[in-house]
């Protein structure tokens, strides 16, 4: 156990078309929502879908794959680690984010009709 380390895989249907952020420096950033889906049978017998959503965010190549085969409904897979991070708001309120930086993508096909 001497080589734990932060992983996340996730596989759902992106939420809305990427954002792509061209920065000065020439760097690029996407940020994908993407939804995961669990069901279940709760106590009375009924089908229950849960929705979890998730912050991917991408930078370099990724990016290009993101801008150019990514769009909302999309299945993709995705592989990275978890990273959390606060800013102030406009009120000064401390505000806390979890996102997934991605390292890997692979493009699923299908959209959210496909489940």
């Amino acid at each position: 156990m001497g080589n734990l380390r932060n992983k996340v895989q996730l596989i759902g249907n992106v939420g809305q078309d990427p954002v792509i952020t061209d920065f000065e420096n020439g760097k690029r950033m996407a940020r994908v929502n993407l939804a995961t889906n669990e069901h279940y049978r709760n106590g009375k017998g009924e089908q229950v879908t849960n929705t979890e959503w998730h912050t991917l965010i991408a930078w370099g190549k990724l990016v290009d794959i993101i801008e150019g085969f990514v769009s909302k409904g999309k299945k993709i897979a995705v592989e990275g680690k978890l990273t959390h991070r606060s800013y102030e708001d406009k009120e000064g309120n401390k505000r806390y984010v979890s996102e997934v930086v991605v390292n890997e993508i692979l493009l699923l096909g299908g959209t959210t009709n496909e489940e």
